[in-house]
């Protein structure tokens, strides 16, 4: 904002006109008369300060990166969820057996099929990672059989060990239902992706694969993301690029205990 000081009628009407144009706003800083100062009150001068300014934009409404435009579960939902999963490892690992939860004690929206990851971290660094990404149970049973899957299927790791188990904290990513990604060529699939909030399914054929939304933070370039989405689905670096490709986005709740954070978030 400037201070201005209006001289003369023709100044005012241009800021009031400006001020019209440009949806400012006013604000009466003060008011006077001459008879504040000295003679009589009974025919006076009036002088008035007027401020014009405009309202700073309103931050966008979207979701932080990473969250779907519903937010997901409730903060209640997800600490249900995250003490399921917890308690899924535990067994599963420890007794080779999986909890069974009350269905009558387990929230609706839970209820609900929702595609979901679970993701295992040891001292900050990928220990597992499986999912579903498309609705296919349950969210609660989703999240059971994928910590038990992630904890002892994951073929790039070897099983959980119980000595481990302190060590390991478990992250959930809740699904979107995945849409697809109209683009007419390479240069406006890389245009239309969004970074830290888009979750990418990859298909070419019979190939398929996924990073969920958190992988950008190890793979920004969205390039190599993709070389490298294209690699993990069996196809080589550029497959991305070739005729018949189908994308789909997702976005994702993320939420997990607390504990080391790093490297290793890509699955």
């Amino acid at each position: 904002n400037s201070g201005v000081i209006f001289s003369t009628t023709q100044t005012i009407d241009t800021y009031v006109y400006l001020a019209l144009m440009n949806g400012w706003k006013t604000r009466l800083l003060d008011c006077r008369n001459s008879g504040d100062t000295s003679g009589s009150k009974a025919r006076v001068v009036g002088y008035a300060a007027i401020a014009f300014y405009a309202e700073a934009p309103a931050a966008p409404a979207t979701a932080p990166a990473g969250e779907p435009t519903d937010g997901g579960p409730t903060a209640s939902q997800r600490q249900y969820l995250l003490r399921l999963a917890r308690e899924t490892l535990t067994r599963a690992v420890a007794e080779g057996t999986l909890p069974k939860p009350d269905e009558s004690a387990v929230p609706e929206t839970l209820k609900k099929p929702a595609g979901c990851f679970v993701t295992l971290k040891r001292k900050g660094k990928l220990r597992g990672c499986i999912g579903y990404i498309f609705p296919k149970e349950p969210l609660y049973q989703a999240v059971i059989e994928m910590a038990y899957a992630a904890a002892l299927r994951d073929r790039r790791f070897q099983p959980v060990t119980p000595a481990e188990l302190g060590e390991i904290t478990v992250e959930l990513s809740v699904l979107t239902v995945p849409q697809p990604l109209k683009f007419a060529s390479p240069a406006e699939l890389l245009e239309r992706l969004r970074p830290g909030v888009d979750g990418v399914v990859f298909q070419l054929g019979r190939q398929q694969a996924t990073y969920l939304p958190q992988v950008w933070q190890e793979l920004p370039d969205k390039e190599e993301f993709l070389s490298r989405l294209s690699r993990k689905a069996g196809l080589p670096a550029a497959a991305w690029k070739a005729p018949g490709v189908t994308i789909l986005t997702y976005q994702a709740a993320v939420f997990g205990e607390p504990g080391p954070r790093g490297a290793g978030a890509a699955n």
